[in-house]
């Protein structure tokens, strides 16, 4: 049944992928994330539901094997932080190229490089535009709270295994380390074998049965042709997650003459930023997108021929505007404030660079 509790984003996560049936996390600690490998180890879900959780050697290790993991048709997950997600790139690609279902969570920190522990959004470009070798994506959930970090564990599986295809859950440190009300999902119970084979045996390996070919699950293909056949196959797939899986909230957008488009804990402090504006006599609304990638484009153009302007916020040096810039076509004007390096903007920070490049602009 469903439960209530107050907890870290970081503990949701986990809790929640517990409820979701997962039948193997593994990990490596990082800050700010490490409190999911820790609930997880503390909470020793072997015993609740037979969920192995495994601290690998290493962040590659950690991804190799959910690569394997996913493979059998398994409910896989990982996470890690923002380096720790660059050096898992190269499975990821691997995954994402095997159409395998898994569940990605990164919550970010400040970088390039080591950087700093403190919350970032700068690898938006590593989570949408691919970040590994090769034509592939991710679909990019973006939280806003602890529900969101709770609820976004068995979306991220239901449209996984629905497309075949890993799921990135992009949060960062402010909303892994934030606590909040939280109601947590009834728990699911975890595949058997038997049900596991039914539902998946067409394509995991389970194991040969008389009836069928083997299934053979890998990513390398050295004959030219077969290798462009299998890209069109997957740039089908994503054309079709384009059309169906885009998810934004909309706020105070009906009359709105300015626009902010935030995500993540940038949205968070883009609305307390729109009501301060409303209160200055600003029509300003926020759209947040939901999923980064597939991103709302369609939404975004269609609000470029109501408002004056657009101000994107984040916690980066500026990368969701290009997506922004591109949605809208030249239309208005768009303007990008952010901070970045682990420093979090006030929402006066935003009202003050709205009025700025836009109003005043």
């Amino acid at each position: 049944m469903e439960e209530v509790r107050l907890m870290k984003g970081n503990e949701a996560i986990a809790e929640a992928a517990i409820r979701a049936g997962v039948d193997g996390y593994f990990g490596y600690p990082i800050t700010p994330q490490s409190e999911i490998i820790e609930y997880l180890m503390l909470e020793q879900p072997h015993l609740r539901t037979g969920m192995q959780v495994l601290q690998a050697e290493s962040e590659v290790a950690a991804i190799n094997m959910v690569y394997g993991a996913a493979g059998c048709g398994k409910k896989a997950m990982t996470s890690s932080s923002s380096p720790g997600i660059s050096l898992k790139l190269e499975g990821i690609s691997y995954i994402a190229a095997s159409e395998l279902p898994c569940l990605i969570v990164n919550v970010q920190r400040g970088g390039p490089g080591l950087g700093t522990i403190q919350p970032s959004q700068a690898d938006y470009f590593q989570a949408v535009k691919g970040g590994g070798h090769g034509d592939y994506r991710l679909l990019v959930l973006a939280p806003a709270s602890v529900q969101e970090m709770a609820d976004f564990v068995d979306l991220s599986f239901e449209l996984a295994f629905k497309y075949r295809t890993p799921v990135m859950i992009l949060s960062d440190g402010v909303i892994g380390q934030m606590m909040e009300k939280v109601v947590l999902p009834p728990q699911k119970e975890r595949l058997s074998n038997e049900e596991l084979i039914k539902k998946y045996g067409s394509w995991a390996t389970t194991g040969k049965p008389a009836s069928r070919e083997r299934n053979i699950i890998t990513s390398l293909e050295l004959k030219s042709e077969r290798q462009e056949a299998h890209n069109h196959k997957l740039q089908a797939k994503y054309k079709e997650i384009s059309e169906n899986e885009v998810r934004f909230e909309k706020l105070n957008c009906d009359d709105a003459e300015y626009l902010i488009v935030a995500y993540g804990s940038s949205a968070r402090i883009s609305q307390k930023a729109m009501q301060i504006g409303r209160e200055k006599g600003i029509k300003v609304g926020v759209l947040r997108p939901i999923t980064l990638w597939p991103f709302p484009s369609d939404e975004i153009n269609k609000l470029a021929d109501q408002v004056k302007g657009i101000l994107t916020v984040e916690m980066s040096a500026g990368q969701m505007v290009e997506d922004v810039r591109l949605a809208v076509n030249g239309k208005i004007k768009v303007e990008y404030f952010g901070r970045y390096g682990g420093m979090i903007p006030s929402p006066n920070e935003v009202i003050e660079a709205l009025e700025q490049k836009l109003i005043g602009g």
